[in-house]
């Protein structure tokens, strides 16, 4: 059997190497084109955005662990008063006398507070929680970006096939019009000497319309699809393309179990589904029995001061404060709220879980089928290429018919015309092939540069390449 092998293996790369030493100058393969769509497309730039944003989640979780420092300034009008009765003072010398009462007051003057405070965080598991979260949400960006790259590049190789289809299609009934009109000119020279029925001349201009029509229908279709493809790479929709590469000149796929295993442990969608895994329980973790115990290493300095008049008189006070130690906070209670949301956070836990085992699953239907396909690519290849030749030898034995008497007009159009649907069966069948090919590597992970310079090459390389052994 014959089956596609992943390009990171450095196994040699056929259609990479044929395309390279054989392209055409001003001919553009997937890969040139993938590599414009990168610059131009707004996909590139959301890619590029998410990325950034997922490095600054990573700074933000180093940063929960550093030291904080805060700074406090007030100033403004303030005003005091004290009455204290029933006091006492003592002092060297003298006897210690009771019902002392003091008095201050200040009316609003001029005040002023400044603190500095410096924190470091030293254990807290709500912390630790948010760090897991942040680390993760990074991880998941860098995922999604890598997405989004991936699916540009998809998004590319589908409108390029699309556009070589279209080509291949224009082609083809291009070819088969100007066959029609030699028969209809044929058909009229014949006519005219008397040695076929005017039913011949009828029927080939009939034919010769209807092409005319389709030729119409596949220029258009064929300038969508350009249009199409430049709006994604930026360039003119001019250039020549290379055409797909047929799978079974391409090297293999690994065996199915070990295919599957790569699937499963380098789909993008399941590794960022494993991380929202992640995240979901690093969230539930926050909010967790004893999460909000946190031991801080706290240092503290700040003053106050007030100035003014009051009952009593001129009035001032200053008050200073230094303070360097540990802080141990321990929530006592919340009325239920910290309950709640865990049982909210754990059951969002068992979702994320449930979701990954539901795309798990349909990923690799889809990747198990993508290689069955694909290992019978050849076996289809070589069906569609036999039967492009045998509708050919019809074709060159009807016209020798038609010239002899055996065969009438009707019969070489209808050949032509089997011959050139066979023609465009095979062509199509290999475009679809190679972009199946590229969809099935990209389930793995595997749809990297070598695998998009090997996905086409010039007619001329595509003529002299054999299957891949």
């Amino acid at each position: 059997m014959n089956r596609l092998l992943l390009p990171r293996w450095r196994r040699p790369l056929l259609g990479a190497a044929l395309a390279l030493a054989l392209a055409p100058a001003g001919a553009a393969g997937l890969w040139d084109l993938a590599a414009a769509a990168r610059q131009h497309d707004p996909a590139a730039a959301v890619a590029q955005a998410t990325a950034a944003a997922g490095a600054a989640r990573s700074d933000q979780a180093r940063a929960l662990w550093r030291p904080q420092v805060q700074a406090q300034v007030s100033a403004g009008a303030m005003g005091a008063s004290s009455d204290v009765r029933g006091a006492a003072f003592s002092a060297p010398g003298m006897a210690a006398p009771g019902g002392v009462a003091f008095s201050t007051q200040s009316d609003p003057g001029t005040g002023a507070r400044w603190a500095l405070t410096a924190r470091w965080p030293l254990y807290s598991p709500q912390r630790s929680a948010q760090e897991r979260q942040l680390d993760t949400a990074a991880t998941l960006a860098d995922l999604q970006a890598a997405s989004t790259r991936q699916g540009l590049d998809l998004l590319v190789a589908q409108r390029y096939l699309d556009t070589v289809q279209a080509g291949q299609a224009l082609a083809v009934l291009q070819r088969q019009q100007q066959a029609t009109e030699r028969a209809l000119q044929e058909a009229q020279d014949r006519f005219r000497l008397g040695d076929t029925p005017v039913t011949d001349v009828r029927e080939a201009q009939a034919r010769a319309r209807a092409l005319a029509a389709q030729v119409l229908d596949a220029e258009l279709q064929h300038r969508q699809a350009r249009q199409a493809l430049a709006a994604s790479t930026g360039t003119d929709g001019s250039e020549p393309l290379d055409g797909p590469v047929p799978v079974e000149h391409l090297p293999a796929l690994p065996p199915l179990a070990q295919w599957l295993e790569q699937v499963e442990t380098r789909h993008p969608g399941l590794r960022q589904q494993q991380q929202a895994v992640a995240l979901a329980r690093a969230q539930a973790a926050e909010v967790g029995r004893g999460s909000g115990v946190a031991l801080d290493l706290v240092a503290q300095a700040s003053r106050e001061h007030l100035s003014g008049s009051g009952r009593y008189g001129a009035a001032s006070a200053s008050a200073s404060q230094q303070m360097l130690g540990l802080q141990l906070t321990v929530p006592l209670g919340t009325g239920g709220l910290r309950p709640a949301q865990e049982r909210e956070r754990l059951a969002l836990v068992a979702q994320a879980e449930a979701e990954y085992q539901r795309q798990r699953q349909q990923v690799l239907l889809q990747a198990r089928q993508g290689w069955q396909q694909l290992d019978a690519a050849a076996v289809r290849s070589a069906a569609l290429q036999a039967a492009a030749d045998a509708s050919r030898l019809r074709r060159e034995a009807t016209e020798l018919g038609r010239q002899v008497g055996d065969r009438t007009t009707l019969d070489v159009l209808l050949a032509q015309n089997d011959e050139a649907a066979a023609q465009l069966a095979l062509q199509q069948w290999q475009a679809r092939a190679a972009l199946l090919r590229l969809k099935v590597l990209a389930l793995g992970d595997a749809l990297d540069d070598a695998a998009l310079r090997a996905a086409t090459a010039p007619a001329a390389a595509l003529r002299s390449a054999g299957p891949a052994r």
